[in-house]
């Protein structure tokens, strides 16, 4: 029952994950990869932003540390969200569940699996089964169909990654203007590190992870987030 639970809820995710997958196939192809190659990619890795900085570092040959710096800085915030899923699973859910089913975390399945008061086993299970195939399903589509299609459509496919991360994005923009300042800051670096002489040769991995952890710092020193614990404390 809870597997089906779970089925059910990841069908929204799979969804998503198979159309933005898609055109990581598209991409991985482009940039010369064979298609079992970025299938394989997708079934090990399965983390949309990871996948899309990697291909692109791993076309340079040598570039071992920015690879090893770019998916850090991009796939740390999972350590975070396995940490803070892990005060809700239930007693069967330990062992080696954890490293088998913690592979699947990704920002979806997290936000799906945290609104629930107990994530049991079998429900995550279930939840990370579709959104899996799907990512790997698409990857596999549109590495094998990229060179079929038309052009306007492989270029008009190639910005839904875009397209997802603008969706990301957008709403807690809406709700909190410092949100847009860190999204200006990040864009300005990118922007820098994509036309400044000398800068340009930056890899993009290590240009990605640069920017993210200027916009980070520069918004937190702007903005901090206030403890809870200190307002409680001030209030009382």
């Amino acid at each position: 029952m809870e597997y089906k639970k779970g089925l059910r809820a990841g069908i929204p995710i799979a969804l998503g994950y198979l159309s933005v997958s898609f055109t990581f196939g598209i991409i991985a192809v482009k940039y010369g990869f064979e298609i079992w190659q970025a299938v394989l990619i997708s079934m090990i890795t399965v983390t949309s932003a990871g996948q899309f900085s990697g291909i692109q570092t791993m076309t340079v040959p040598g570039l071992y540390w920015d690879m090893l710096i770019s998916q850090l800085t991009i796939n740390v915030r999972y350590s975070f969200m396995s940490i803070s899923l892990s005060q809700k699973l239930d007693s069967r859910f330990r062992g080696i569940w954890k490293w088998i089913l913690g592979f699947f975390i990704t920002d979806e399945i997290f936000a799906v699996s945290v609104m629930r008061p107990v994530v049991t086993r079998s429900f995550f299970a279930g939840l990370a089964t579709l959104p899996w195939a799907g990512w790997t399903l698409g990857t596999l589509l549109g590495a094998s169909l990229g060179n079929v299609l038309p052009a306007a459509i492989m270029s008009a496919l190639g910005v839904a990654i875009y397209g997802m991360f603008v969706a990301i994005v957008i709403p807690p923009a809406r709700d909190d203007h410092h949100v847009i300042a860190a999204i200006v800051i990040a864009a300005a670096v990118s922007v820098i590190f994509t036309y400044v002489p000398g800068l340009r040769n930056v890899s993009t991995g290590l240009a990605i992870s640069i920017a993210a952890v200027l916009a980070a710092v520069i918004a937190a020193l702007i903005h901090p987030v206030e403890d809870e614990t200190e307002n409680e404390e001030v209030q009382a």
